[in-house]
């Protein structure tokens, strides 16, 4: 057993230690409820978007909300571990918090690496949709889609000519600028409806906003996984401190 005196000296050191990591945790609690809130509004404003295609779209705000009600929970239990002095609390501490920085570095690698690939995918993705609209699940998103940005069909509003819809009722109601100018006669007609819809395509707009929102995501997850580097380093180090010089909270 370590000399009185020498435990005397070590806790002033744990006593910071353990305020250090109490604020953190503390932080760390938020963080959690700023990640839950990403993923949320990841999901919820690009749901349109990747519904298009199952098969394409990205895992990164599911593995955002997850990540983020768990930290919410292992945030509390943080602070409880400090409070405790226990070892094995603060073991298990630093193994999760190295956990949840695999975690949002997968999710923010997965936002990124997507962002880079949407330009390749998504052409062909927004293409079937716009000729399987009213047929499939896609009207919905491409509906959603047209609305949201001002835009109409793939290139400009000229590319549902060669749709089905487009015969049996022409240009869809959600490329219309004021739904009340638009009538069936006049989005039958390419050029009457040239006058009452959105000429814009939605191929770059969606580019655009996928792109900058999965930015978004990726740049908080990578922010907030290298932060945790700090937890574990404080975890660790009060864990070792309170083990060596056998320090017990009265």
């Amino acid at each position: 057993m370590s000399p009185p005196s020498r435990r005397l000296q070590t806790k002033p050191v744990i006593t910071c230690l353990k305020t250090f990591l109490i604020s953190y945790s503390l932080i760390f609690w938020v963080t959690g409820m700023i990640l839950l809130a990403v993923g949320v509004w990841g999901k919820v404003s690009l749901e349109a978007y990747f519904s298009l295609a199952a098969e394409e779209r990205t895992n990164a705000p599911y593995v955002l909300i997850g990540t983020g009600a768990i930290i919410v929970i292992f945030g509390l239990f943080g602070c409880f571990a400090t409070c405790r002095g226990s070892p094995w609390m603060l073991k298990l501490y630093a193994m999760f918090l190295t956990l949840v920085f695999l975690a949002e570095l997968v999710a923010g690698v997965s936002g990124f690496i997507f962002r880079h690939e949407i330009k390749t995918t998504l052409d062909n993705v927004y293409k079937n949709a716009v000729n399987k609209y009213n047929i499939t699940a896609s009207e919905n998103p491409v509906d959603t889609i047209q609305r949201n940005l001002h835009c109409c069909g793939v290139y400009n509003y000229t590319d549902w000519k060669n749709t089905r819809y487009f015969e049996e009722k022409g240009i869809p109601f959600s490329c219309c600028k004021d739904s009340d100018k638009c009538s069936p006669e006049t989005l039958k007609d390419l050029a009457k409806a040239e006058n009452v819809v959105y000429t814009t395509g939605c191929f770059a707009l969606v580019s655009t906003t996928m792109e900058n929102n999965l930015g978004i995501i990726a740049g908080i997850s990578f922010g907030i996984a290298f932060f945790q580097l700090i937890g574990i380093f404080l975890a660790c180090c009060l864990s070792r401190y309170i083990t060596n010089n056998q320090y017990e909270m009265v």
